[in-house]
């Protein structure tokens, strides 16, 4: 930890910033999702570091110690319960864990792993982003006093969701092995309800639905990415 960062740690909480002094590690593959968090993390006054990995995750926790740490479930290298099991036991236990994930059903798992807390994606309330943590912090990490409740909701920026695409379309370049079919599905389906794309999450869904009948996957996939290719080459991302 440097000096500048030393500073930063040891700022009291205010009434209008009451994540001052919080560092949050977001492990996060979807850049629109790390985005989203970066937003409500710069309006709630907290530091924000980002994992898109595991093994990313595993490198920065070996360095320093966050206050809060956001786990999505599905990463490329893995499920992020493990990583919500590990540190939910490990000793000292970071203050705050939470998992999140765009299925639902998935929150069931994220509490049996040990997490404090799960936000369903999108996550865009700076109300609802700020309470998931505070109401987990220890008491003198809470900011002195009521604090200023907001209705806004963060939009970020939509290179974000071009640079999410262009991932899942190289994934879908390198092969269709079962695996990277589980996690385009997953990915993707998290990021379509993230902008609120109804015809994208439509053809995730048609996929999962296929994998998850044992149907043939190719129409489905050929779909998907064409799908993918024309939201790639719409003139809203360029």
């Amino acid at each position: 930890m440097d000096g500048t960062e030393g500073l930063f740690l040891h700022q009291p909480a205010t009434a209008r910033r009451p994540l001052l002094g919080l560092t949050v590690l977001v492990v996060e593959d979807s850049r629109f999702a790390s985005e989203a968090i970066r937003l409500l993390c710069l309006r709630s006054g907290a530091r924000i570091r980002r994992a898109d990995s595991l093994s990313h995750a595993e490198r920065h926790l070996r360095i320093y110690r966050p206050c809060v740490m956001i786990v999505d479930v599905g990463l490329p290298d893995g499920s992020g319960l493990k990583l919500i099991k590990d540190m939910a036991n490990a000793s000292p236990r970071i203050d705050v864990i939470l998992g999140t994930s765009g299925d639902d059903t998935l929150a069931g798992d994220v509490m049996d792993s040990g997490a404090d807390g799960f936000l369903a994606k999108p996550i865009l309330s700076l109300t609802a982003f700020q309470d998931a943590i505070l109401a987990h912090l220890p008491q003198d990490r809470q900011p002195p006093g009521p604090r200023l409740l907001s209705d806004e909701q963060v939009k970020p920026d939509m290179i974000a969701f071009h640079d999410d695409l262009s991932h899942v379309a190289q994934v879908l370049d390198g092969g269709q092995e079962l695996a990277a079919i589980d996690y385009v599905t997953q990915f993707l389906g998290g990021v379509a309800r993230s902008v609120s794309d109804p015809d994208l999450g439509a053809a995730v869904n048609a996929l999962a639905l296929r994998r998850s009948n044992g149907e043939p996957l190719k129409p489905q996939i050929a779909q998907l990415a064409a799908l993918v290719q024309a939201r790639l080459a719409s003139a809203d991302f360029m």
